[in-house]
């Protein structure tokens, strides 16, 4: 299997750790974390990841906000992480959801 450059937008700096230690040790590049909208806009621009993995609701700015953003530049496999996965799926209805 293909390592994949991984975009990690989480704004709990535990778990953003955490998913960290968890993808390289399955063979993956966290090539970035971001903590808000902001910075998950520019990490995506800069590094140009295979996968975002993004928590939906941030403290600063909306995860949901930053992946249209950055969407707009092209299609780049994202998925959802969410402790209210039915307010993500009210304006998201075809993401892909892992709730945590």
């Amino acid at each position: 299997m293909k390592a994949l450059r991984v975009l990690v937008v989480e704004d709990d700096a535990l778990i953003a750790m955490l998913l960290t230690e968890m993808l390289a040790g399955m063979g993956h590049d966290v090539c970035a974390t971001a903590a808000t909208e902001a910075e998950a806009v520019i990490a995506a621009t800069r590094y140009g990841p295979d996968l975002m993995i993004v928590d939906a609701g941030l403290g600063r700015g909306s995860g949901v906000s930053a992946v249209e953003e950055i969407l707009r530049a092209g299609p780049l496999a994202h998925v959802f992480i969410s402790g209210d996965a039915g307010r993500l799926r009210v304006r998201k209805p075809d993401a892909v959801v892992v709730r945590k």
